[in-house]
């Protein structure tokens, strides 16, 4: 039997593949907290190996390559993070890292806009960061890349140029928690399930853009991913 609604249904959150006319579709975004050593340290923590921690940003944030993201309202302070976005194609839980590997279906370029005030507003009063991470547009994703044509990514350079300016610099080498540790934990909280998006944290060099500037995050072997702020 046909469900019938009162209101017409949101459309599907998807990304664009690379190189394929069809789209890979979205159910949620995870992403994980402090995964780089130096970023770490320039947020004021320790960057020992202590348990990576997760927080989550809606399907329908998502901002697709090239596509302007407005100046977002209630922040004077709204800050870039380069990351490496992961695609599931399977999921479960309590997975160990060997199988977790395998339930990758591609990769692409993101970047985890964040309103640092709000943030740091929210840090201080013990209160969620939910407004601060999960506002609309706030996860720009380019294109996926299959694995089948990247191989699994545990190496290769990300940087983040605003205006053709390096400011973020980095390896997927130096995570604090590789991708298949990073599937593995999460599943230990939730049913990962196929469409699940994963960022997996940020290099350090974190700081904030204004209006009218081209944001670039480049990662070795996927197409990069350009935002411009309206």
């Amino acid at each position: 039997m046909t469900a019938e609604f009162v209101l017409t249904p949101p459309a599907l959150p998807s990304l664009p593949i690379l190189g394929d006319s069809r789209r890979f579709p979205v159910r949620r975004i995870y992403c994980v907290g402090r995964n780089y050593a130096d970023h770490a340290r320039e947020m004021g923590h320790d960057p020992d190996r202590e348990p990576p921690f997760f927080f989550s940003k809606p399907a329908d944030a998502l901002l697709t390559d090239g596509a302007d993201l407005p100046y977002p309202p209630q922040t004077q302070d709204l800050h870039f993070e380069a990351e490496l976005v992961v695609a599931l194609k399977s999921g479960g839980t309590d997975i160990a890292a060997e199988a977790a590997a395998g339930m990758i279906w591609g990769y692409a370029a993101g970047n985890d806009f964040t309103r640092r005030d709000l943030q740091a507003q929210a840090k201080k009063a013990g209160r969620p960061w939910d407004l601060a991470k999960g506002f609309d547009l706030s996860a720009a994703c380019g294109a996926l890349t299959p694995v089948e044509q990247t191989g699994l990514l545990e190496r290769g350079a990300i940087s983040l140029t605003v205006d053709g300016e390096v400011r973020q610099v980095g390896d997927l080498a130096e995570m604090i928690w590789p991708v298949a540790d990073v599937i593995a934990y999460l599943s230990g909280f939730v049913a990962l399930q196929p469409g699940d998006l994963i960022y997996t944290g940020t290099p350090a060099g974190v700081g904030a853009v204004t209006r009218g500037q081209t944001v670039t995050v480049e990662i070795a072997g996927l197409q990069p991913l350009v935002t411009r702020i309206a």
